[in-house]
């Protein structure tokens, strides 16, 4: 599989794949975005943790999840020497999950997930401001994250003040 942006200077890297039989799919978009405005999407708390606890994991093998994927989600999330998880409750239960790593001046948001039967609530916006609060504690003023195209959170992203910069498709046999 490959990975390749969807711009005019790769336009002979997307032909050689296409003659050797590979199809672009799962259009996927990198947004960066403001620290600051991330961090002020909601003033409602939402926990933010060094390690993610079990509850943490629980919510990317929850219904209408792939859980083949959501354990690999989780493996390779809490795989990051430098990261903090955030997550939003409701009446005790884990309900909305993200996290972000660092490195090399920039903040990565990742992994992005909300119970299915509490979407639309702004659990979701809760948990990336904690995101971005714990960036602007570092001192990191650039922060991007990505996002299928397909994706309805894009809107909760542009909210969030976060902007195209790129667009990659995923290159496959």
């Amino acid at each position: 599989m490959f990975r390749v942006a969807d711009v005019p200077g790769l336009q002979g890297v997307r032909d050689a794949l296409t003659a050797r039989g590979y199809v672009g799919a799962k259009p996927t978009i990198v947004k960066v975005g403001d620290v600051d405005r991330l961090a002020a999407l909601r003033d409602r708390p939402a926990d933010l943790m060094e390690t993610p606890d079990e509850a943490w994991g629980q919510v990317f093998l929850g219904e209408g999840f792939d859980p083949e994927d959501g354990a690999g989600r989780v493996a390779a999330l809490t795989r990051s020497p430098d990261a903090a998880y955030g997550a939003a409750r409701e009446d005790g239960r884990t309900v909305a999950v993200g996290a972000v790593t660092f490195g090399h001046g920039w903040a990565g948001i990742h992994g992005m997930r909300t119970d299915a039967r509490r979407r639309g609530r702004g659990l979701a916006s809760t948990v990336l401001a904690a995101l971005g609060r714990a960036t602007q504690a570092r001192g990191i003023d650039r922060v991007f994250l990505q996002v299928e195209e397909a994706n309805p959170a894009r809107s909760l992203y542009r909210k969030a003040g976060f902007e195209k910069a790129w667009r990659y498709l995923y290159w496959t046999r």
